[in-house]
């Protein structure tokens, strides 16, 4: 029997983080997150999936204010994740 692989271990979060991505309640949110979602999340590892778990704890209007740069960032919820949320979103003409 063969020991399971990093990627095993965290496929269910990243099949859980996808799916609340796409799911949030807002068509904007759904699109950004989801979009997101797609073109990293196989690239993140367990620390980056934790962090991004927990950004996707807040709210959907916080989340577009700071992505948008319309307010700061708090110091609790900056990350290397939303920085990269941050960028994905500007890349896309969405900031």
């Amino acid at each position: 029997m063969t020991e399971p692989t990093d990627s095993d271990a965290v496929a269910p979060l990243r099949r859980r983080l996808r799916f609340r991505s796409w799911h949030r309640g807002t068509r904007e949110a759904d699109l950004l997150l989801g979009g997101f979602a797609d073109a990293v999340l196989d690239r993140f590892d367990a620390d980056q999936l934790a962090r991004y778990g927990e950004l996707l704890e807040n709210n959907d209007p916080d989340l577009w204010d700071w992505v948008t740069e319309r307010l700061p960032v708090p110091p609790e919820s900056d990350s290397d994740v939303l920085r990269l949320l941050i960028d994905y979103a500007r890349s896309r003409g969405r900031a």
